[in-house]
């Protein structure tokens, strides 16, 4: 008897990606982040804890190099202890470093936004430690956290919203290139920026989707939200319309193995990704009086 498999869904195989990145990323850090990581694990997502494992390693890098005395010890033989010999004034030390750096003969930039991200990783990891009372000292607490300055959110108004799908319908503006695979793309590209635009889910919850997430009678999508949540998102007449006219072509597509139950593909067959998704916002987006095309809100 032959036991065919059922595909794991989209998020679960992000999940475990990123717990097998994980245990990459600890194996370069110091040994006692180990115990962190599995301390957080109920309360954060795969994703965050791949975020403060990156976030970490910049901060134990940035100790090597501005230490001599740490410069010959491996990272991953840093002591504990080295937690309560860091002072407010070397983590302020740490978040000017942080503004413009080199790795492995890579820039970096950091702006506020990226500072305070860094500094919230490091007060979680001297949270932890500090509760369960295995070191003296918590000035990552001390340190103010930097001052962000909001920036203008920048939103399509409903006439911009109208011309972008106007063109994603037409593609009269495309370049040449772009014509050649406008036909084939054409209802794909039509659902995804009328769900988006109709529903507000992010472009992560949007790739996400499988073919059984669509609730067609009740005009409905199951997205997984942050943190494994699952919710119901209903949409209007105009989305369903958009996801009706594709699913009919998407049906008839054979797609790649490990994406089977996937509801958008690209040209190649595979469950469309985020970035391609954003390109293809991008690429139908209306220009702006400066020339520079914005995605939707």
């Amino acid at each position: 008897m032959e036991f065919i498999m059922k595909e794991r869904a989209y998020h679960e195989k992000v999940n475990i990606d990123n717990e097998l990145k994980l245990r990459e990323l600890i194996q370069t850090l110091p040994r006692f982040c180990r115990e962190f990581f599995i301390g957080i694990t109920p309360s954060t997502s795969s994703r965050t804890r791949i975020a403060y494992a990156y976030d970490l390693g910049v901060f134990f890098h940035f100790l090597q190099e501005s230490n001599p005395s740490l410069a010959k010890t491996d990272i991953t033989d840093f002591p504990l202890s080295l937690l309560d010999q860091i002072s407010p004034l070397d983590i302020e030390e740490y978040m000017q470093y942080l503004r413009v750096y080199s790795h492995n003969g890579v820039e970096y930039t950091n702006d506020e936004r990226g500072q305070m991200r860094k500094l919230s990783t490091l007060r979680s990891l001297y949270n932890y430690f500090f509760r369960k009372e295995m070191i003296k000292k918590n000035p990552a607490a001390l340190v103010q956290m930097p001052k962000r300055h909001e920036k203008n959110i920048i939103r399509l108004d409903i006439d911009e919203v109208a011309i972008l799908l106007d063109e994603a319908e037409s593609g009269e503006k495309l370049t040449d290139r772009q014509k050649k695979y406008h036909e084939k793309t054409k209802k794909r590209d039509m659902a995804i920026l009328t769900l988006l635009l109709g529903t507000g889910i992010r472009v992560s919850e949007c790739v996400g989707l499988d073919l059984d997430d669509i609730d067609a009678k009740n005009n409905g999508i199951r997205i997984h939200r942050k943190g494994g949540k699952e919710m119901v998102v209903y949409f209007g007449d105009e989305v369903a319309e958009a996801l009706d006219d594709y699913l009919d072509e998407r049906l008839q597509m054979h797609p790649q193995e490990g994406s089977t139950e996937a509801l958008f593909l690209s040209m190649q067959n595979r469950r469309i990704n985020v970035r391609s998704v954003e390109n293809l916002v991008k690429k139908y987006s209306p220009a702006r009086d400066d020339g520079e095309k914005y995605y939707p809100a």
